[in-house]
């Protein structure tokens, strides 16, 4: 079955806008989650972590009551691609809040927008998929501008950004793309709240373990901004997720890049921070990129790769592929259940 939502159709205009509200208020507060992370100042990455997988939980269980209902939530056929999908994401979550604390947020969410042209690779290399000259163009263009991002963070230009935070989040991004890849092997079979339910346990539980060794006594106002960064992480995947019930991915794509404005204006009201201008430079070569990307495949009709979980509208069967990829993420956190082709991480 596939349900076509009609950008012309007048009954399909409500429902269309209603996706782009959502998709913009997952960037939104995934963004407002980094600057609760920020705020709550030096505490341990495995701490934060935590607070975020646990506390995510109640905004996803509440909202359960309005669609599968909780039971839904925990049923699985396939426990270890649970594992293997929700070990790779949290190792992702752990990069990206390691560079939250060390970049400035700019920075972290320009270095999560190449996501989606790691995911082009690694589709190549690990399902197959062919990429053409197009595609192979727009991947090294993206890289490009990845080197000057980079550059500021390298430890031979003029600014004073750490290396290893750039790293970190670099290499959240690709474990983001790994988490797509895994999350297109659990389509057929998972709903999209298990997904996001086992993530979420894992990363909780992983946090946790941590603690054993790198625990520190928080204040009431530190543990309330943790709290609130985990309720503001559920919500973000329950909008993004829900986004793309009203609107087509490839549509949706381009509301990603609006997490640029949220990370520029609050760090700039809550940190002073100003990105420098070879850092802008870079993500919108990366941003150009990536539209160029979702632009070839949706005029050829291919595959979206790193788009989101489509299962309950898009429901795949043995002889048809998928109509979308999925996507993972704004948390390295690729996000939830879905992945959009463009966002960040998981958060």
């Amino acid at each position: 079955m596939s349900v076509t939502i009609s950008a012309t159709a007048g009954p399909a205009l409500k429902p269309l806008s209603l996706g782009i509200l959502l998709k913009i208020a997952a960037t939104v507060a995934f963004s407002v989650m980094y600057v609760l992370i920020r705020l709550a100042g030096d505490v341990p990455v495995g701490e934060v972590v935590f607070f975020r997988g646990f506390f995510a939980l109640a905004p996803l269980f509440a909202f359960s009551f309005t669609t599968h209902g909780p039971r839904a939530i925990v049923l699985t056929s396939h426990p270890w691609l649970h594992l293997r999908r929700s070990i790779a994401g949290t190792a992702g979550m752990f990069l990206n809040f390691f560079a939250v604390t060390h970049l400035p947020l700019a920075d972290v969410t320009a270095f999560s927008f190449v996501m989606p042209i790691f995911a082009t690779v690694m589709a190549a290399l690990l399902l197959g998929e062919k990429v053409g000259p197009h595609r192979a163009f727009a991947v090294v263009l993206g890289f490009g501008g990845v080197l000057l991002m980079v550059e500021p963070h390298s430890g031979f230009g003029a600014g004073t950004g750490s290396s290893i935070g750039a790293a970190a989040a670099l290499s959240g991004a690709l474990l983001s793309a790994f988490v797509v890849i895994f999350i297109r092997h659990m389509s057929a079979t998972e709903k999209s709240e298990a997904i996001v339910f086992y993530f979420m346990v894992v990363c909780a539980a992983a946090g946790a373990v941590t603690m054993l060794w790198s625990f520190q006594a928080l204040t009431w106002t530190q543990a309330g901004l943790l709290v609130l960064c985990g309720l503001m992480g559920g919500i973000g995947q329950i909008c993004m997720t829900y986004s793309y019930r009203y609107a087509e991915p490839s549509l949706l794509a381009a509301f990603d890049y609006t997490a640029m404005i949220w990370a520029v204006a609050l760090g700039y009201l809550f940190f002073a921070e100003v990105p420098e201008r070879i850092v802008l430079a870079g993500a919108g070569v990366v941003i150009a990129s990536g539209l160029y990307i979702v632009w070839r495949e949706r005029r050829n009709n291919l595959p979206l790769v790193g788009g989101p979980v489509q299962m309950d509208i898009f429901p795949p069967t043995r002889n048809a592929p998928l109509r979308y990829a999925f996507r993972p993420p704004h948390e390295g956190e690729v996000d939830s259940a879905s992945s959009s082709s463009i966002s960040p991480p998981p958060k």
